[in-house]
């Protein structure tokens, strides 16, 4: 038992002392992260009254209010973002909200629970209906596929992409296994790999349901297109609509400094190891050890306490900027123009992450994920790898070539350009005005019948 707390109190006084040596470095960056949050405005303003009238009406259906934090989901980021763009070119948008929810719904049963979670907008049945297009994310229109009105269904993934792309920790490789023991030994995740499967089953069967019988289908990437042809959606139901960013990204008017470049991680992190391996965890923790004297920076969104602590001391030279608040992540990356950014993810629909960084003048190392392999060109934007060792050489590269690596940062941040928030919305209003179309020929045609 002494030897225990013996042990236990080296472990402490070790973390202690790097705490310590550290400690300059976390007064400097809370102090920039309080400054960030004092300077900075929340950007959920109201939808805006539209000027003019484009003659469409959207009703938008989707479950989270609380979106201007970066703990949000991409849906409700992307939906909000939607929903300013098209509002602004006159397109009338409001969103819905489900209220009724089951609870204390057995673990193998949430699916199902989540599902009747969007059953409930049925209440609002009177109002929706009155729109011209119903609009949300999967399989969240779902009740409303039976009714007259069109339904759009919006994939920025699919469930049966992740489940297909995240193996069990067994199939992983030594050192990925090594990491997913760490987290466990240390009781940061309570398993290897989640006891059951089935709530994500039932949301990856519902979804394909929904994909086959909405008016349209938007994939947010050929990924996705892909994904949903294989579920037998007819090609000619689907839409490939890039995803776009907040233009705050694109707003930035700090003087540009070359510094020595980091190595930087942006993004969800997760709670479980389901989701840590959905972003390839194990991966990053294996490429940040490969280069212990270069400076890294994580901006990440987790809940798990743990994991945050743990991440805090885990590599040297490490800058850590957890669940900040969305719209001031740009001003946290901007210092960062020249640096390194690694898309560790087994699986993305998109990756606005990717693209966020990008923006910021990031030069992208990624796996062929999302939309990675449609707009990065090796060697002139970014990397595409399909091993850590890959990605550690071309790290190398990059950091041993500055003049390469400011040039291909250039490259990365023309890039972001295309994915401002008009294109997304000029895409929508030809896809809406295209099923309008669709409905009053189809609807002329009954009637000369």
């Amino acid at each position: 038992m002494v030897g225990q707390d013996l042990q236990e109190g080296m472990c402490y006084n070790q973390i202690i002392m790097h705490k310590k040596k550290a400690g300059l470095q976390v007064q400097t960056f809370r102090a920039t992260r309080s400054l960030l949050r004092l300077f900075s405005s929340d950007r959920t303003e109201p939808l805006p009254k539209a000027i003019k009238r484009a003659g469409i009406k959207v009703a938008f259906i989707h479950n989270e209010k609380r979106i201007h934090t970066g703990m949000h989901t991409g849906a409700a980021q992307i939906n909000r973002l939607m929903a300013l763009a098209l509002a602004q070119r006159g397109v009338q948008v409001r969103h819905f909200y489900p209220r009724h929810q089951l609870t204390e719904t057995p673990v193998h049963l949430r699916g199902i629970a989540n599902i009747l979670f969007f059953y409930s907008m049925l209440e609002h049945k009177d109002e929706i209906l009155r729109f011209d297009i119903i609009q949300g994310t999967t399989y969240t229109p779902l009740p409303f596929l039976s009714f007259d009105v069109p339904v759009v269904c919006h994939f920025g993934s699919t469930v049966r992409g992740y489940l297909d792309s995240v193996p069990p920790t067994k199939l992983l490789s030594k050192e990925e296994k090594l990491v997913f023991k760490e987290l466990v030994d240390l009781n940061i995740i309570p398993e290897f790999d989640l006891k059951t499967f089935r709530p994500m089953e039932d949301i990856a069967d519902i979804e394909e349901v929904a994909a086959s019988r909405a008016a349209a289908c938007i994939a947010t990437s050929k990924k996705v297109s892909d994904e949903l042809i294989s579920m037998e959606v007819p090609a000619e139901n689907i839409h490939i609509i890039h995803n776009a960013i907040e233009d705050y990204w694109f707003e930035s008017t700090r003087a540009r400094v070359v510094q020595p470049p980091h190595l930087v991680f942006l993004g969800r992190l997760g709670n479980d190891v389901f989701t840590l391996k959905l972003k390839g965890f194990s991966r990053l923790v294996r490429f940040y050890r490969a280069f212990p004297d270069v400076p890294k920076t994580t901006v990440c969104m987790t809940t798990n306490r743990k994991l945050k602590e743990w991440l805090r001391v885990a590599f040297p030279n490490h800058y850590m900027y957890v669940n900040l608040r969305k719209d001031l992540i740009p001003g946290a990356l901007a210092p960062l123009y020249g640096s390194i950014l690694f898309l560790s993810s087994q699986y993305e629909g998109f990756s606005l992450s990717l693209v966020e960084g990008m923006s910021q003048g990031l030069v992208p190392i990624s796996f062929p994920v999302g939309v990675a392999p449609e707009i990065i060109r090796n060697g002139e934007n970014g990397f595409l790898v399909t091993t850590v060792q890959e990605a550690e050489r071309c790290a190398q590269e990059l950091l041993g070539n500055n003049e390469k690596r400011l040039a291909m940062a250039a490259a990365a941040k023309q890039t972001a350009e295309q994915f401002r928030s008009a294109r997304i919305a000029n895409d929508l209003l030809v896809l809406y005005r295209h099923i309008k179309e669709e409905r009053r020929r189809k609807n002329r045609n009954e009637n000369d019948i």
